[in-house]
């Protein structure tokens, strides 16, 4: 079986999957921070879900990159470990 990061590493080498990706890049590694908080604390996505009132489902599938959460749900989430989310404006940078 092929893990997750093998796959991601292979498919990055596809000029136009990563482009896909870098423009979604500070999603996935919030919701990534997510993942392994609730591992760290050794949580199953059902207890998480009754720390949060979230569904199970709708964990499951923020987690798999089905559903773009809301920035309220991403902070109940956070709420539920223990965590807060901070947004930051910055500059974006521009590659010419």
């Amino acid at each position: 079986m092929t893990s997750y990061k093998d796959y991601k590493q292979r498919a990055l080498q596809d000029p136009d999957f990563k482009a896909e990706y870098d423009k979604l890049q500070e999603e996935y590694d919030l919701i990534q921070e997510l993942i392994d908080a609730r591992k760290q604390q050794h949580l199953t996505q059902k207890e998480l879900a009754m720390r949060t009132g979230i569904t199970q489902a709708d964990i499951s599938r923020i987690e798999k990159g089905l559903r773009n959460p809301s920035l309220s749900t991403v902070k109940k989430m956070a709420q539920g470990l223990g965590k807060q989310i901070r947004l930051v404006p910055a500059t974006k940078k521009v590659n010419l």
